[in-house]
């Protein structure tokens, strides 16, 4: 696409090496393995760690990887953590030992492949995914988890020889390039399977594409609700029980429950070393940038990334458990190409104001794309900002605001509230 290379440019900027990724191939999402799994081969980087956990699903794989990074890291191995897509910095899709890594890293990485890639073309989620394995690999680490981008058997990530596959959850999202139906998805994230290693399926009921798929390579399946199950307990705790061992008692934690038994069945798995005590810390510690994040307390100010049914549905239900008096205040923005009306119809609170917004980005949905799906709202917001504001004008002390809809929507709030000095649970 006749673009200069930074490389020959002689530039530093990490923000120009972003720019340049970003127009290089000729479709943002271009699904497959030959291209990018030439070039892995070729610099030596499918195998990053000593060990990797691979992690599919329509929603939980950040929820996931956070609770296995926060065992891991209290077990004291070293931990690499790739994940997309980013909320506030590009910075936020690498964690080495719990950090993210200076644009130097970056840098250095994108100028290593692209030194090296003598003209294959790369989308910017493969030329990125390579970035990772490389400051992966040269960082040594005991251990890695990678967050699959889109489907599985055909996403970048999929080039890795990885130990451990994980499917957090299933449900319809990306048709245009996954398939219209549960069984071709499931087919396609089943695709991170390896024979021989372990399988594990965080979805009940799972389509029976990804049993078929499991049993046709021989990898070692593990189902919940038959192979590991939780239950929760009195005094808020809950317990773990699997094949081989239980554990009872536990903490609830700040992340989706279903995730975190299914993180937990992962790394029993894993052949790495973990006791009830590292255990216990990552469930008071494990927390996820735009997860089920609380900014405020008073008034509550609570920031999602649900962007599909599935995810607002387990939201919605988790607010009216938590917040069962409170007025809820919900600022959206969401991606044209995402179930609106289906993501919007799972939001039912017994006392809701709706604060719909566009978002900027080139697949935004406008919002009056949002407003025909609403029963009412308060106005209609040219971006995400100034509904919030309009929000908070609004919101009383026992009030709760709501954001969510998309990464992009989350990402704008945040930056707002950490430039006017806001802080997490304040």
């Amino acid at each position: 696409m006749n673009q200069i290379s930074p490389s020959k440019k002689g530039t530093s900027s990490l923000s120009v090496w972003l720019d340049y990724l970003a127009k290089i191939h000729s479709t943002a999402i271009d699904l497959g393995l030959e291209r990018i799994g030439f070039l892995a081969r070729k610099l030596n980087i499918v195998k990053p760690a000593k060990k990797v956990i691979t992690v599919s699903g329509t929603n939980g794989k950040g929820s996931t990887c956070a609770f296995m990074e926060a065992v891991l890291l209290d077990a004291g191995y070293s931990v690499g953590v790739y994940s997309s897509p980013h909320l506030i910095r590009y910075n936020e899709r690498v964690r080495i030992n719990g950090q993210d890594l200076p644009d130097e890293k970056y840098i250095e990485s994108f100028d290593f492949i692209e030194k090296r890639r003598h003209g294959v073309s790369l989308s910017f989620f493969e030329y990125t995914t390579l970035s990772a394995l490389y400051l992966f690999q040269n960082a040594n680490l005991d251990i890695v988890l990678l967050e699959v981008g889109l489907g599985g058997r055909l996403d970048a990530t999929n080039i890795v020889e990885h130990d451990v596959s994980v499917i957090t959850s299933l449900a319809i999202e990306h048709t245009d390039w996954l398939g219209s139906n549960i069984n071709t998805i499931g087919f396609e994230k089943a695709g991170i399977f390896r024979s021989g290693k372990p399988a594990i399926c965080g979805q009940l009921n799972p389509p029976l594409t990804v049993v078929d798929y499991a049993n046709e390579i021989k990898a070692n399946f593990q189902q919940i609700g038959v192979h590991y199950r939780y239950t929760i307990a009195r005094k808020q705790t809950w317990n773990w029980t699997s094949d081989a061992y239980s554990i009872n008692g536990l903490p609830m934690p700040k992340l989706p429950l279903q995730n975190v038994a299914t993180g937990l069945m992962a790394l029993s798995l894993s052949e790495l070393d973990f006791n009830k005590s590292n255990i216990l810390n990552a469930l008071y510690n494990a927390k996820l940038l735009g997860r089920m994040q609380l900014l405020s307390s008073n008034p509550t100010i609570l920031l999602d990334v649900a962007h599909n049914p599935h995810a607002a549905e387990y939201l919605s239900k988790w607010i009216q458990k938590s917040y069962s008096s409170c007025q809820i205040h919900i600022v959206v923005a969401m991606l044209r190409d995402k179930d609106i009306k289906g993501t919007l119809d799972m939001l039912k609170f017994s006392k809701q104001k709706w604060y719909p917004a566009s978002l900027t980005t080139e697949r935004a949905a406008f919002v009056d794309e949002l407003c025909l799906h609403l029963p009412n709202f308060e106005g209609k917001y040219s971006n995400p900002t100034e509904a919030f504001k309009a929000a908070f004008r609004s919101v009383k002390i026992k009030d709760m605001i709501l954001v969510l809809g998309s990464f992009y929507t989350v990402g704008e709030i945040l930056r707002y509230w950490y430039s006017k000095g806001g802080q997490n649970g304040k």
